[in-house]
């Protein structure tokens, strides 16, 4: 079965498809302009690529209801709008692309496929905000989590490189948007992500995890408007907001150049990186494999050398040279360490194709 992914981001569609072996027959980026598609581009992208079987979409949010794939239709798109809220960077683009897509394939049965349902078993306390019952019960207010299509790619990858099952595993996905998981036996466990993609880590534009009642005492003394607050939040925070740049690359070169904004953004980074990855590992009760993975997270040798120097307590150890030259799937820790080191290429797209075939048999 060859199967299309499609994976709407904030700036691009990612036409992607795969044979049944997960082999890339043909591979097409395409921009998103002021929110939309351009439906000629598309329609030539499409042709232009060997024709697909089924096609399968990347969501961020699935809410309380989706916890695995599902097939597409008017009532499965509805109820994804109810969720443009949570994660009002990415739902949007997912919903736009079902339809332009779904215009140029009619014939084609589409599956949507969402990042929260690998997150979905999380025990209760990793799930559980300490919150009202009443406000928990009504609204649904849950820890969701998210980026889970890459995490449980990554950690299943990361147990073929080592060569064991069971592995107690942290997996990085570092791009601009960061979240962290806990993983074990091939389930999530933990996760930084929690009812939208704002909390956790510091990411390219968004704050992460910051004190509420600072948001509460900016909004009490009508500081700024919530429609403001959430601009701020979602576009103008992060590594933005501390060195004026969201683009990590540069960042690090700033930093390295002695550019007091970017040395700060790099170290409020990393300290919440390496918070978050011992509090992953105390989740697991300990640690097994520690994967890095995302734009970030594979290409940023500095991030990487940076986030492990102090991870020494849990064993983590890094090799400089392989750290330094790592490409494509590939261990870089030190032989003589206890934890397993490793980059792996970010493949949403098989994690997708995978959860359609399950879907349409």
């Amino acid at each position: 079965m060859r199967i299309l992914v499609v994976n709407a981001g904030s700036s691009s569609i990612k036409l992607r498809l795969l044979d049944d072996r997960d082999e890339l027959l043909a591979a097409t980026d395409l921009p998103v302009e002021r929110g939309e598609v351009d439906d000629g581009k598309l329609s030539s992208a499409l042709s232009a690529m060997p024709s697909a079987d089924a096609v399968g979409h990347r969501v961020v949010h699935g809410g309380e209801r989706f916890v695995s794939p599902v097939t597409i239709d008017e009532e499965v798109k509805a109820a994804l709008s109810d969720l443009v809220d949570l994660a009002p960077l990415h739902q949007p683009k997912s919903l736009l692309a079902m339809e332009a897509v779904g215009a140029a394939l009619p014939e084609l049965p589409a599956v949507a496929c969402f990042d929260t349902a690998f997150h979905a078993g999380l025990p209760p306390a990793a799930a559980t905000y300490a919150l009202p019952r009443s406000w928990r019960e009504r609204f649904g207010l849950r820890r969701f989590g998210f980026h889970g299509l890459s995490h449980a790619y990554a950690s299943r990858r990361a147990e073929a490189l080592v060569g064991r099952n069971g592995l107690r595993i942290v997996t990085c996905h570092l791009g601009a948007g960061a979240s962290l998981a806990a993983v074990r036996g091939g389930c999530s466990i933990d996760t930084t992500m929690g009812f939208t993609p704002l909390e956790g880590l510091v990411m390219s534009t968004r704050s992460g995890s910051i004190d509420p009642g600072m948001l509460l005492w900016l909004l009490e003394r009508e500081a700024i408007s919530e429609r403001e607050m959430a601009g701020a939040l979602e576009h103008e925070s992060g590594l933005a907001g501390l060195a004026g740049t969201g683009d990590a690359r540069e960042v690090v070169a700033r930093a390295e150049r002695g550019v007091t904004e970017a040395r700060l953004a790099l170290d409020v980074y990393v300290h919440r990186l390496q918070a978050g990855i011992a509090a992953m590992a105390a989740a697991l009760r300990g640690l097994d494999a520690l994967v890095f993975t995302g734009g970030v997270g594979e290409n940023s040798s500095t991030i990487r050398e940076l986030a492990c120097e102090g991870l020494g307590f849990l064993g983590v150890e890094l090799e400089g040279d392989r750290n330094a030259g790592a490409s494509g799937d590939t261990e870089i820790g030190s032989a003589r360490a206890d934890v397993a080191v490793l980059v792996v290429t970010a493949r949403e797209d098989i994690e997708i194709a995978h959860g359609v075939r399950r879907v349409l048999g």
